[in-house]
């Protein structure tokens, strides 16, 4: 019986998630969570918490799913670069293709310089993506496929900020060719 508890908790969480990242922490309202997970308020209260905690669960949900998913996507790849390649256009498509933008950068943005729970599951999601690319980065510069002048956290840094820049580029002007563009340019400035 506890199973299945569990496992309606997590598709719960799943639809809360999907309408924080629609409409924003702020935007969202109890109603629109009641009403997305299917369940009264009482429920919700008596089994995961208030709107934070659902906040909160719903982004590590997030994080977590993407950390998963970075990881099966880039295990098979042996070469260091073409696991940072394949990371960088992974970026641009789901920066072109979700509707709704990154739920980690629309959170950093609108909760995470007030919230210090925001702000460490974001950190930690950072972390996440830095230590996965430094690690890449350092492999690639070992095996000779990138020749920098820099040192490798450097260009790690390089590499993670384009990110949130093509987010910005992309809400504004809705070109994926521009933002692939740009994907494809950070590339091959790397694989110089």
């Amino acid at each position: 019986m506890a199973r299945n508890v569990e496992f309606d908790e997590q598709l719960a969480v799943s639809k809360a998630m999907d309408v924080f990242w629609r409409k924003g922490y702020n935007g969202t309202t109890m109603r629109d969570l009641t009403e997305a997970m299917g369940i009264n308020s009482s429920s919700l209260y008596n089994t995961i918490g208030d709107k934070h905690e659902l906040f909160i669960r719903s982004l590590t949900h997030f994080t977590e799913s993407r950390m998963r998913a970075a990881l099966k996507q880039l295990e098979p790849i042996k070469s260091p670069l073409k696991a940072i390649e394949k990371f960088i256009q992974s970026s641009a498509h789901a920066i072109t293709n979700e509707p709704n933008s990154c739920l980690a950068i629309k959170t950093t943005f609108e909760v995470a310089a007030t919230d210090k729970q925001v702000q460490q599951i974001i950190k930690a999601d950072n972390d996440f993506t830095y230590n996965l690319l430094i690690t890449l980065v350092e492999k690639a510069i070992e095996k000779g496929e990138i020749k920098v002048s820099q040192d490798s956290a450097m260009l790690t840094d390089y590499i993670i900020n384009h990110f949130t820049g093509w987010h910005e580029s992309f809400i504004i002007h809705k070109d994926k060719v521009r933002v692939k563009k740009m994907a494809a340019f950070l590339v091959q400035q790397i694989s110089l």
